[in-house]
């Protein structure tokens, strides 16, 4: 049983940043996992980072064989994982070596030394023994063999030693539960439900969180515990995603708003699977997912989809958007609905296929053959993920036109608080649903959004042709007319400038008068809008745009940018928005860029825009 007489002192703080980092076989994501949902389960905002090994069998020991989960929790809204730890646990030396850089000065380090055997020191590259040598200095240390301390507190329960140093992370857990006030029953009632089948594994499990609790709560290294409030939130229900679980669920509940059946056609692709995964378990809700042998079966299959009436899907990441690109251009030109949803990872080629990155906007925009222009839309945050699968959809069915609906990976794995909206509070979709006995014409447009009818096959007076080849404006007829391939060209790129009209106004924190105007979009929306917050609140002369409607941009973008004549636009690529905003509004807009697989961190954004300030 727990010991819950905490006997040091308990510290009221605002928000902590928590890291739990070892091999990818130390349970790293469960362990943070349970944490997160815990500090959710007790009303925290939070927000998280997830790390991943890219090799599914990475080397044990080595630095890129490392898993990691960051969590940060917080009695406030929060925007993002965190900057600086102020706790690390590592499972062993490689851990350590890549994740130490990141822990504040007077952190907590927890270590296992049981991970820091000369193998193990040999694999990481460590040159003498982090532990003995004094570099850990700066840190608050808790180090002992959390291996063999598990062991010895499973010992009755009749398992072999692998079997136990497999709790070894839950005894972790269970230390850092004590150190933040965290009560571990959350975990366990999980751990009862996940191995029900198992009860003595869920035994072991929870029994090894109490051992680690109890630990924590009787040596002497720990001056005190802390406590972090519940977040003062805007009243409602709320669950806990990731950005593609809420893209998941956003597609269902756009499948029932539409009252059309959702296809996804989709090959398994890092980081997009859980998209696949997520969406398996709605079959009950008129859900049909489709695991294709490859990225242009999976768009092939999902444009089917859509010619024969349901909201056709397909997911993939960077790699996969170029293989889909013919496929997305078929159904460009038939003008069918079809949402492609491109979880972005760290390119070119295979790339970094678990880590983040925005390289892959320009493709998006542009890679198609021809005059192909197709709504680009970016969700900002993982919870937001759910308005734009909603938003992708609405725009893909009332204009009868592919979407390409860009996510990245800190998006697609980070968790945070989603606020569960009402059914009946969203809204109903307008298209233009084809009608036997209207006379039909199947490129006769809507004069308000210039869309063509949706005809569903198979339906008497709706007969149609379809496919690749350039059709006759209003009947349409496969056309070589050179008069009517300028007519038709010019009619769909009206199409998609017009859908400026039915998206909303992007907001202008800050004001136009401002000395500086920084435009970002995508998932960087939480670290430049904090720093943003941060320097503002210092009465620096900063405003901020956040795009998540790219192609077309919104109506009263052009005025904002009209009244500033310095442009900052920080990115994680090489510079892509940074040269569509140049070319467009004939301005000289500055970027800051990052490609290494990371987010942007506050404080160097922070920095930044006082650099440029200074230069104004």
């Amino acid at each position: 049983m727990l010991n819950h007489e905490v006997t040091q002192s308990s510290v009221d703080i605002d928000s902590a940043v928590i890291r739990f980092a070892g091999d990818s076989g130390d349970g790293m994501q469960l362990t943070g996992n349970q944490f997160s949902d815990t500090a959710a389960a007790l009303g925290n905002d939070l927000a998280t980072l997830p790390d991943y090994p890219a090799e599914i069998r990475a080397p044990i020991g080595t630095v890129g064989g490392v898993s990691a989960y960051q969590v940060h929790f917080s009695a406030h809204d929060i925007r993002t994982p965190g900057d600086k730890l102020d706790v690390l646990v590592v499972m062993n030396a490689a851990a350590l070596k890549k994740n130490l850089e990141d822990l504040k000065s007077g952190g907590y380090l927890f270590l296992d030394t049981s991970g820091f055997n000369k193998k193990n020191l040999k694999l990481s590259e460590y040159d003498s023994n982090p532990l003995e040598d004094g570099s850990l200095t700066d840190y608050r240390i808790i180090s002992d063999d959390f291996t063999a301390l598990t062991v010895n507190a499973l010992t009755d329960m009749g398992l072999k030693s692998s079997q136990a140093k497999r709790c070894k992370n839950l005894f972790t857990l269970g230390m850092v539960f004590w150190l933040y006030g965290r009560d571990p029953q959350h975990t366990k009632d999980w751990l009862k439900k996940k191995f029900a089948k198992k009860p003595e594994v869920a035994q072991a499990n929870c029994k090894a969180i109490e051992a680690g609790f109890n630990y924590a709560n009787t040596i002497e290294l720990f001056t005190e515990s802390y406590n972090i409030r519940k977040a003062d939130l805007p009243k409602g229900h709320y669950k806990k995603v990731s950005g593609n679980e809420a893209t998941a669920l956003g597609f269902v509940t756009a499948s029932e708003l539409l009252d059309r059946d959702l296809f996804l056609g989709s090959y398994p692709i890092t980081p997009a699977s859980d998209i696949l995964h997520n969406l398996s378990h709605y079959k009950n809700f008129r859900v049909k997912t489709f695991q294709a042998e490859d990225e242009i079966a999976a768009a092939g299959s999902a444009v089917g989809a859509s010619f024969a009436g349901a909201l056709g899907i397909t997911t993939t990441s960077g790699p996969g958007l170029c293989l889909k690109a013919e496929t997305i251009n078929l159904a460009m030109m038939a003008e069918l609905p079809l949402v492609v949803v491109n979880v972005q990872r760290g390119g070119p080629s295979t790339g970094l296929p678990t880590k983040t990155e925005q390289s892959d906007l320009l493709f998006a925009l542009f890679g198609r053959n021809g005059d192909s222009p197709v709504p680009v839309i970016a969700a900002s945050t993982p919870s937001d993920c759910f308005n734009m699968a909603l938003e992708a959809s609405r725009i893909a069915v009332q204009f009868m036109t592919p979407v390409i609906y860009l996510t990245d990976g800190y998006l697609g794995n980070g968790t945070e608080p989603w606020k569960v909206p009402n059914l009946e509070d969203l809204p109903k979709y307008d298209f233009p649903n084809a009608k036997p006995g209207d006379n039909y014409q199947p490129y006769l447009r809507n004069p308000e959004t210039q869309a063509r009818p949706w005809a569903i096959p198979g339906t008497p007076g709706l007969e149609h042709r379809i496919g690749g080849l350039e059709k006759q404006s209003v009947t349409g007829n496969v056309s070589y007319d050179a008069l009517n391939h300028q007519k038709m060209t010019d009619e769909r790129s009206s199409k998609i400038a017009n859908i400026a009209n039915f998206i909303p106004d992007v907001p202008l924190n800050g004001l136009k008068t401002d000395s500086l105007l920084v435009v970002s979009w995508g998932g960087t929306y939480g670290s430049v809008s904090t720093a943003i917050d941060e320097v503002r609140k210092t009465g620096a002369p900063v405003a901020h745009v956040h795009l998540k409607y790219i192609n077309p941009f919104p109506k009263n973008f052009s005025d904002i940018m009209s009244h500033f004549d310095h442009i900052l636009v920080p990115e994680l690529n090489d510079g892509q928005l940074i040269q569509l905003l140049n070319a467009k509004y004939s301005k000289n807009a500055q970027g800051f860029n990052k490609v290494q697989g990371k987010p942007f961190q506050v404080a160097e954004l922070v920095d930044v825009f006082g650099k440029v300030l200074e230069e104004i």
